[in-house]
């Protein structure tokens, strides 16, 4: 089946309260696997928030590499921007927009550190050029021009020409623990169905919202 028929299909069959999981982490999968199995491009992009020390929001696209019942972890330089917000500010909003199938999911809750090791591994599984390119880029900073980037990049090719390249010190995750997670299914007429799982520190409730 093709997206645009797949849409269709999820957007006429709706979503049900009976139909959800208990666990909002295993509902996630669910949804996730459809998505990467239909083909939906990037479908661990997510739109990720934080808040700088005087309350000011901002958003960008990220990937989000691992989740699991401990929560969803994205990987950064710790001194840009989302990096300090989120040591500043260890909270944070996810939205991944599947708009093509008309469905989103959003997490909001508190934010730690991925270990070490998580980011050790994660690391080493990115290709190269990633590996240089977080090494030479000042993310977040002003520059002067792409010739400074690309010169910077040249640099730190040289450095680790022949040699694997380490996890930069300052480069690492952070995970978001959901304390409550809303799957969006749209549906004609905008009257869209929405659920939205909460944490009670001891299990999730769920109910429906209004669209």
């Amino acid at each position: 089946m093709d997206l645009d028929a797949l849409r269709q299909q999820l957007m006429d069959d709706g979503l049900d309260l009976d139909e959800l999981d208990a666990d909002p982490v295993v509902q996630f999968h669910r949804w996730f696997d459809l998505a990467v199995g239909a083909g939906v491009h990037e479908p661990e992009a997510v739109i990720l928030s934080t808040v700088d020390a005087v309350g000011l929001p901002s958003s960008r696209h990220v990937l989000c590499k691992h989740i699991d019942d401990r929560g969803f972890v994205i990987y950064t330089n710790e001194r840009s921007q989302k990096g300090r917000e989120l040591a500043a500010n260890p909270v944070a909003a996810l939205c991944f927009p599947w708009n093509i199938l008309a469905r989103q999911v959003r997490v909001c809750g508190p934010v730690t550190r991925a270990s070490d090791a998580e980011a050790d591994a994660y690391f080493a599984t990115r290709p190269r050029g990633s590996q240089i390119g977080a090494w030479a880029s000042r993310q977040s900073e002003p520059i002067t021009g792409r010739a400074e980037l690309e010169g910077w990049v040249a640099e730190q090719t040289a450095v680790f020409e022949g040699r694997d390249v380490p996890r930069p010190p300052y480069w690492g995750g952070f995970r978001i623990r959901p304390d409550a997670v809303e799957f969006w299914q749209g549906r004609p007429s905008r009257l869209h169905d929405r659920f939205r799982y909460e944490w009670s520190g001891d299990v999730w409730s769920v109910q429906r919202l209004s669209p």
